[in-house]
């Protein structure tokens, strides 16, 4: 991505709260009024799980961007674990656990009366799987994993040391902690992400964590770059 005469806003990890991403992109866009030149929201993953409107939040981000901006949507852990589920490689036990649980609610969906109903069967996962829209999960299908410039890598939890760009393996853009994290002051590169919630992002080394766990804090935060500099926003602001 060529970030030349580009403000970039990157976004950490939504989970479901919609109000707090709604609240954010106006900040946004009355910060960005002050700039020229082309406008970029990246969306850094986990859109899904843990709060309470996850289909609204994927409607949201189907439909236009703010006007004036472009929007790419990076793949989080949480995609890819309801993907796994409804493809049948994740079980229905896990995936309730990791925050599929408030996903179903927010499809209008309550899992414990459907196992009720129908038992642990595959009954019970096709009622499921039927209440997630086909264009939903369509859109998640297509949402690639990292964008990166020469000076910048977009991603939702990091990236392996030592390893080029191109040969990285998404289970770690995905899901890597702390081998990335004791390699934040040897990157050659700056790295935002999201993945582990902090309660203020603070620049470690050459990364910065921008997940600042709006389930639980109300607060959303974005990352604006112009050039070489950067300035934290807030839902809250």
């Amino acid at each position: 991505m060529d970030m030349h005469g580009t403000v970039v806003y990157a976004i950490g990890d939504v989970h479901g709260c919609l109000d707090e991403l709604r609240a954010l992109e106006d900040r946004i866009v009355r910060d960005a009024q002050r700039f020229s030149g082309r406008r970029i929201i990246i969306m850094l993953g986990d859109y899904v799980d843990r709060g309470p409107h996850s289909r609204r939040v994927i409607d949201h981000l189907m439909g236009p961007p703010p006007k004036g901006f472009l929007r790419v949507c990076l793949a989080g852990n949480h995609e890819v674990a309801l993907l796994l589920y409804l493809d049948g490689y994740l079980s229905r036990e896990t995936w309730l656990g990791y925050g599929g649980r408030e996903t179903l609610f927010s499809y209008g969906v309550d899992p414990d009366r459907l196992i009720s109903l129908y038992g642990s069967s595959e009954q019970a996962d096709a009622r499921i799987r039927e209440a997630i829209p086909a264009s939903h999960i369509d859109f998640l299908r297509t949402l690639p994993a990292m964008v990166c410039s020469d000076e910048w890598v977009f991603v939702h939890a990091g990236i392996r040391p030592g390893v080029s760009l191109e040969a990285q393996d998404e289970a770690d853009l995905l899901n890597i902690r702390e081998e990335f994290f004791q390699a934040s002051h040897r990157l050659d590169r700056w790295v935002v992400h999201g993945h582990t919630i902090v309660d203020v992002p603070t620049l470690d080394g050459r990364r910065l964590d921008i997940d600042t766990g709006a389930f639980q804090t109300g607060r959303l935060t974005a990352l604006r770059i112009v050039g070489k500099y950067g300035r934290l926003l807030s839902s809250q602001d």
